[in-house]
């Protein structure tokens, strides 16, 4: 697994940051959406003013631990990026899995 991404939480829980790829070198939030049923999202995707995928809370399984399971997507991907969004020291980071 790979970091892409580098995020701070901010007081209204939303997260700031980076998500760099090869390809890819942009600015990104996740922003708290309220849940309209309980397959919503917990988390949309931004950048800037475009949406380009959705976050999920969960847990780990053997550790409780949460994180966000992240979707990422824009016509220009050959395929979706899945990412988890977990707590390390001095922030969040976005990890990347295939």
């Amino acid at each position: 697994m790979a970091q892409i991404g580098s995020f701070t939480r901010g007081d209204d829980g939303s997260f700031a940051g980076t998500i760099k790829t090869l390809t890819l070198n942009i600015k990104a939030r996740f922003v708290p959406m309220e849940k309209e049923h309980d397959k919503s999202p917990d988390l949309r995707a931004l950048c800037g003013p475009i949406e380009i995928g959705a976050g999920w809370r969960k847990a780990a399984k053997d550790t409780g631990r949460p994180y966000h399971s992240v979707k990422l997507d824009d016509p220009s991907f050959p395929a979706p990026i899945y990412a988890s969004l977990i707590e390390v020291d001095g922030g969040y980071a976005l990890i990347w899995s295939r």
